[in-house]
């Protein structure tokens, strides 16, 4: 899916998402990461299968406030012994197919103001 904006300047924006790629401002990433207004940071693991602990230790030192974590074109939840980092931080966790997380992510900026999609 394309999405085209008005605005965003400054911001990591989600341009597109397809099988095993996201589109972020213009660069086109293949691998897990984790997408941030103001970053963008390498995660570790390859699927959704092999979420362990250290990745959720990653996302909890980053202190935000709900975590809406894509797992591929299939919903599939991490171990909840993994999740503990998100739990004891007390980080909301929102789990859903990598094309809805994007989605997610684009409204919620919709939703901010940040900026407004346009058809």
């Amino acid at each position: 899916m394309k999405i085209h904006l008005e605005t965003g300047a400054g911001a990591n924006i989600i341009r597109s998402y397809g099988t095993g790629e996201i589109t972020v401002n213009q660069q086109t990433y293949t691998a897990s990461l984790i997408i941030m207004p103001d970053r963008i940071v390498d995660w570790g693991p390859h699927s959704a299968a092999g979420l362990a602990l250290k990745d959720f230790l990653l996302i909890a030192d980053l202190e935000p406030e709900v975590v809406v974590l894509g797992t591929g074109s299939h919903l599939r939840f991490p171990a909840p012994a993994a999740t503990q980092p998100l739990i004891q931080a007390r980080i909301g966790l929102e789990v859903m197919d990598t094309a809805a997380a994007c989605r997610t992510y684009i409204f919620s900026w919709a939703k901010a103001g940040a900026w407004r999609p346009r058809c």
